[in-house]
């Protein structure tokens, strides 16, 4: 039985800096340029399943970066880790429907170096919290590419549930893209915040960093 159903429409998402243990999220800027060129120069293959390609230099990031802030639909973060003050990704939100309380996490690459880190976990977890704890959306959304395994796992191992494929979804970088669909609700959210507070927990790590029980397994 749904209680207390929030009331419709919902803010739309702002572009804030949200704080973290392992790092942040900040508004993309240009200011990020020179590190993500050099976090995403490194392994180009990257954007294979991305609408984008790859920065041939600096200039070409910063042109890049001044297109995706002037986007109505995507509002892009920065992932900056706190060790280093390093910008060292990117993700969206996107896709908006206030009137519904919907709203996708997409057009994210990770550079090498956060990759399968605390840090990347920490970033999806970031934005998971603001969009259901700040904003009070209803449903989260990930799509992808049904050919992209690694994006399909993480959404597997995020918590969300994998609810089909649109066959013929679009059409990109001239190849017809099937598009795997996966949701968290609200309803699903408590459970999971608890579940990624303790798997992000310092006390979750050894000395070399690697984690102790997997983010399925954390249990209090």
């Amino acid at each position: 039985m749904v209680t207390n159903p929030p009331v419709l429409p919902r803010p739309r998402p702002e572009p804030i800096v949200i704080e973290g243990r392992y790092g942040r999220l900040e508004p993309l800027s240009v200011a990020h340029a020179q590190d993500l060129f050099h976090a995403f120069s490194q392994e180009p293959q990257r954007f294979e399943f991305l609408p984008d390609a790859p920065p041939r230099d600096v200039a070409d990031m910063r042109a890049w970066i001044e297109r995706a802030m002037k986007s109505d639909d995507y509002l892009f973060h920065t992932v900056v880790d706190r060790a280093s003050g390093q910008a060292c990704g990117r993700q969206s939100l996107m896709r908006v429907v206030p009137e519904h309380g919907v709203i996708e996490i997409g057009n994210i690459l990770w550079g090498p170096q956060m990759a399968r880190s605390r840090l990347a976990t920490e970033a999806f977890y970031l934005a998971a919290r603001y969009v259901f704890d700040t904003l009070a959306y209803r449903r989260f959304e990930w799509k992808c590419n049904d050919r992209n395994e690694p994006s399909k796992a993480a959404a597997l191992r995020f918590g969300f549930t994998f609810e089909g494929v649109f066959r013929q979804h679009m059409w990109v970088k001239g190849l017809s893209r099937d598009t795997a669909w996966f949701s968290i609700l609200d309803r699903e959210w408590p459970p999971m915040r608890a579940r990624f507070e303790r798997w992000l927990d310092p006390s979750n790590f050894d000395a070399g960093g690697r984690q102790r029980s997997k983010l399925g397994a954390a249990s209090g």
